[in-house]
């Protein structure tokens, strides 16, 4: 347990998960930077500890570290205690945490020369030997990447309600966009933010694992290629949206860092994880009365 700045009640506040490295540490240090007041998270105490010692021998010192697991309940109740007892209020929460829900063979990853862009759900099979998917990990990534970051935000709201101008930030992927699903009912259900709900949206993912166990991805219009990591990342832009309708008053958008040279992409991006964090950064940082319910591709306002 970090010691807490004794300014910690006068500045604004951020909670970033996954923040120990990738873009989630980028996050940390541009905001700290910004005169922002960061609470680091990570699932593991150490790297998480390393972390904020590393941002705060580059000068930066109003950042502090707590451990958090976005799948385990009681890892978020205890760090929603944590912030309620030493900073009653938040103001910017980025939801960063996430898992590719893939085994990947690192080396034959960085050696396909096809380019991700031209893996579509027509071609898999040039896939095979480079990533594998399993229900096991599927489940993972969306219990993950959806229900973790959603029970997050659940137990985070409060502190956010208290702020004068709350934003939150999704960290999504451009492979959350609608066009990656072939099934027009389920993009037009997805696209219908007026009458979606939560449950509806819990519904589709159990559709889609249940079909993902049955073999039926094809079949009933689901991705194919990185399917779970998709369906995930739609959810959660659909859970934006939802949310953005519920708390009008906040700023709550989603955005797609880019393609970045972090371990989920066995460092084979294009940008740093520093200009992956400026997407993010851009939308932790709007004004009041700023868009919400938005998607955005890096700092670029874009399309569901």
């Amino acid at each position: 347990m970090e010691d807490i700045p004794s300014n910690s009640t006068q500045k604004r506040c951020a909670v970033v998960t996954g923040g120990n490295k990738g873009i989630g540490f980028e996050v940390c240090r541009q905001l700290a930077s910004n005169g922002i007041l960061v609470i680091l998270t990570a699932r593991d105490e150490k790297r998480g500890i390393e972390a904020v010692d590393n941002l705060k021998t580059s000068g930066l010192n109003d950042v502090v570290f707590h451990q958090l697991d976005i799948k385990d309940a009681s890892s978020i109740a205890s760090f929603a205690n944590f912030v309620h007892t030493h900073f009653k209020k938040l103001d910017i929460l980025v939801n960063n945490a996430g898992d590719g829900g893939l085994i990947i063979n690192p080396d034959a990853f960085r050696a396909f020369t096809h380019g991700f862009d031209n893996v579509q759900d027509r071609n898999p099979d040039i896939l095979k030997g480079i990533m594998e998917q399993t229900y096991d990990k599927a489940e993972e990534c969306i219990k993950t990447n959806y229900y973790g970051t959603k029970a997050v935000t659940e137990a985070l709201l409060p502190f956010l309600q208290l702020s004068n101008s709350a934003n939150i930030v999704n960290v999504s992927s451009v492979y959350g966009t609608l066009q990656f699903i072939h099934n027009e009912k389920v993009k037009e259900e997805l696209n219908n933010v007026e009458s979606l709900t939560e449950e509806c949206l819990d519904e589709l993912m159990q559709w889609f694992l249940k079909d993902f166990k049955e073999n039926k991805l094809e079949t009933n219009g689901w991705p194919i290629t990185v399917s779970a990591y998709k369906m995930s990342k739609v959810a959660l832009n659909a859970y934006t949206r939802m949310l953005a309708r519920k708390f009008p008053n906040m700023c709550i958008n989603c955005v797609h860092p880019g393609y970045v040279k972090t371990d989920i992409t066995c460092n084979t991006g294009v940008l740093t994880a520093e200009e992956g964090a400026k997407g993010p950064v851009k939308l932790a940082l709007l004004p009041e009365n700023g868009p919400s319910g938005q998607y955005f591709n890096q700092t670029e306002l874009s399309d569901f």
